[in-house]
C-alpha cells in the first residue's frame, strides 16, 4: 500500500517518509478501511515532533488517528454486511502504530462509524479527535438543556463543535475569540445559528461582557487554555460550575483556588484517547446524527496529496484555522 510514516521523531520536513508499505491485515473484532481521506489533528503533529519527549511507541508509526473510506476487509467474529460500507474512522492511531496516512488503515470495528450518504468523507474525516473531545466537554457531567455555556477558543475545531453540539442541545452559549479582530472570522462561519453571544478576551471587561449575558454566571466551561483564562472563568462561573479544559498553555498552569473552592468548582481534565470506550460510542453516534443533520458547520481546506503531509502537518503547527486533509489515492 502506499502510505506515510516516520521512523524517528523529529521536524516534518525530517522525519516523515512517503512510499510503499505491506497491506495490513484485519485481526478479530477488526476491519480494514481503504481510506479516502485522512484529517490531521494536532495531536498527531505534537506524536511525531517529540513534544514530550517520550520514545517511540512503535518502530514505525503510520499517523492520523482521524479518516474515512470504506470497510473493504473484516476480521474474524465481524459481520461480512459490512463489506462496502462507508464510514469514518477515529482512533486508528490511538494505542495502535498505522494510522490513517495511507490507503489502508485497520481499526477495531466499532471504531469505524457508519457515514450517512448525506456526509462527505471530508466531513466524517473532520469529526474523530475533535469531535469526541467536543463531545466529552459538553457532556460528561450530564445534560446542558437551559443551562449557560461558556466556550473559549470558538474558532478552533474541538471549541467550534462544542459550541455546536451544546447549541444543538438546548444551552445558552457563550463564545469567545483571542482578540477583537477574530470577531469577523466568525461571521463566514454562521457561527449565529449556534452562538448567543461572542466575546473577545483582548476587549475592555470580558467578564462583564459574559455576566451581561450570563448575569446568574455560567454553569459549564470548555476551556483550551486553562492556565490564561483560570481567572476570567471564576469570575463568571455559578457555584457548581465545572471547567472541562482540553489544553492549556502552560504546562503546570496556576489558578486562584480558594475562589473556585469557594464555588465548589469542579476541574474536568480530557485526554481523549483515553475516554471511556461507552463514551466515545455515545459521541460518535451522536456526531454522525448532528452531521446528518447538517447541525455541524466544519471549515476545511481543500485536501492536499499524501506527498504533501510534511508541509500539512506545517499547517497544522502554524495553527489553521480550516481542518488540514490529505487525499489518499486509490
Amino acid at each position: 500500500m502506499y502510505a506515510a510514516w516516520y521512523d524517528r521523531r523529529g521536524a516534518a520536513a525530517d522525519v516523515l517518509q512517503v512510499g510503499q508499505l505491506s497491506d495490513p491485515t484485519p485481526g478479530p473484532g477488526e476491519v480494514r478501511v481503504r481510506v479516502s481521506v485522512s484529517g490531521i489533528n494536532p495531536g498527531d503533529t505534537k506524536k511525531r515532533s517529540d513534544w514530550m519527549g517520550a520514545p517511540m511507541p512503535y518502530p514505525r508509526v503510520i499517523p492520523h488517528s482521524d479518516g474515512a473510506g470504506v470497510i473493504d476487509q473484516v476480521g474474524d467474529g465481524v459481520h461480512k454486511d459490512l463489506l462496502g460500507r462507508r464510514v469514518w474512522v477515529y482512533g486508528a492511531q490511538s494505542y495502535r502504530a498505522g494510522g490513517t496516512a495511507a490507503q489502508y488503515t485497520v481499526v477495531p470495528a466499532d471504531q469505524a462509524v457508519p457515514l450517512p450518504d448525506a456526509v462527505s468523507d471530508e466531513v466524517g474525516a473532520c469529526l474523530g479527535i475533535p469531535g469526541i473531545t467536543a463531545h466529552r466537554a459538553v457532556f460528561a457531567d450530564g445534560g446542558v438543556t437551559g443551562q449557560s455555556m461558556l466556550v473559549h477558543g470558538v474558532l478552533g475545531a474541538v471549541s467550534s463543535m462544542a459550541a455546536q453540539l451544546a447549541h444543538r442541545a438546548g444551552a445558552r452559549v457563550i463564545g469567545t475569540v483571542r482578540r477583537c479582530t477574530d470577531l469577523t472570522a466568525l461571521q463566514g462561519l454562521q457561527s449565529s445559528r449556534w452562538l448567543d453571544a461572542v466575546v473577545a478576551l483582548d476587549g475592555d471587561d470580558p467578564a462583564a461582557a459574559v455576566r451581561d449575558v450570563a448575569p446568574d454566571g455560567v454553569d459549564r466551561v470548555v476551556e483550551v487554555s486553562f492556565s490564561d483564562n483560570a481567572d476570567l472563568d471564576v469570575a463568571v462561573m455559578r457555584n457548581g460550575a465545572v471547567i472541562a479544559a482540553f489544553a492549556t498553555r502552560e504546562a503546570r498552569p496556576a489558578f486562584p483556588f480558594w475562589p473556585m473552592l469557594f464555588e465548589n468548582t469542579t476541574i474536568r481534565l480530557l485526554g481523549s484517547d483515553d475516554f471511556p470506550a461507552a463514551a466515545k460510542q455515545e459521541a460518535a453516534a451522536d456526531l454522525t446524527r448532528a452531521a446528518a443533520d447538517a447541525d455541524l458547520v466544519i471549515p476545511f481546506a481543500q485536501p492536499l496529496p499524501l506527498e504533501r503531509i510534511a508541509h500539512a502537518h506545517d499547517q497544522v503547527d502554524a495553527g489553521s484555522r480550516s481542518r488540514t486533509l490529505l487525499a489518499i489515492p486509490n
